[in-house]
């Protein structure tokens, strides 16, 4: 029987019940790949982060209630603002994660964590069959990336009244879709939307790694490498976003709102 800490958190948000909540277990060594997938189910959120301690950092993992992943942001931020409470996150100083997209940091700074994220870029591309018409839209652009598809709307407001079918888009063959558009107001500069039936999640609430490729797809739009950017899923998430290179640095803060002990 172990007994692991176990910390949920809603990741790009200041308060509580909004943003991403993702689980975080605080685990002694590494584990077996079925015991965190098992746990992942038993979560039942989007993200259940694994950390261990590394040499110089953690090891750290993700896993949907279904599959491994290769990147994911608010679950990394919330395993950050889970040491940061604890002790193990110094304002100022850099943390590095050992992952399965290479080497990750975050650092705590001036009330924000910071992630260091590899860009994804996206190419232009010709959409499926069944994409747009699974997503109910009518594209400007369409462009594919590591995350998945990337589609832009014409406006907000046709980002924050699609109605996907799920059951449909399932079948599409990519991990992710994200939908993006200019933002309405003038405090944000994009907002967007994560859809991920193949990953068994339908949306997710906030993505950070589909804003690994957002920030690559605004600079050129925008002709500027610095954005607020809001995800207009039903609970909202706000991120701060800047492209440096071929990194991508994602900012924002979490609430934790569960502590307990997982017993299996």
């Amino acid at each position: 029987m172990k007994s692991v800490p176990i910390y949920i958190a809603d990741a790009f948000t200041s308060r509580p019940f909004a943003g991403n909540p993702a689980a975080v277990c605080l685990l002694k060594e590494a584990a077996e790949e079925e015991w965190m997938q098992h746990v992942a189910a038993e979560m039942n959120l989007s993200e259940t982060a694994f950390l261990h301690p590394a040499e110089d950092g953690y090891g750290l993992r993700w896993f949907t209630p279904t599959t491994e992943v290769d990147l994911c942001g608010h679950a990394t931020l919330a395993s950050s603002h889970v040491l940061a409470e604890r002790g193990e996150l110094p304002e100022g100083v850099q943390v590095p994660y050992h992952t399965r997209s290479g080497l990750l940091t975050a650092r705590r700074s001036h009330g924000l964590i910071q992630l260091d994220f590899p860009a994804d870029p996206d190419t232009e591309s010709e959409p499926p069959p069944d994409l747009l018409d699974a997503l109910g839209a009518e594209a400007r652009y369409v462009g594919q990336a590591h995350v998945g598809y990337l589609v832009e709307l014409e406006s907000e407001a046709k980002v924050r009244a699609l109605k996907p079918d799920f059951a449909r888009l399932a079948n599409v063959p990519t991990p992710g879709v994200v939908v993006t558009s200019p933002a309405t107001s003038d405090k944000y500069d994009f907002v967007s939307r994560f859809f991920g039936p193949a990953l068994g999640i339908d949306e997710d609430p906030v993505t950070g790694a589909a804003h690994c490729c957002l920030a690559c797809f605004w600079s050129r739009r925008l002709n500027r490498t610095s954005f607020r950017a809001f995800q207009a899923s039903a609970r909202g998430g706000e991120l701060h976003v800047t492209l440096a290179g071929d990194r991508v640095i994602l900012a924002g803060q979490a609430v934790t709102t569960v502590r307990g002990e997982l017993v299996c």
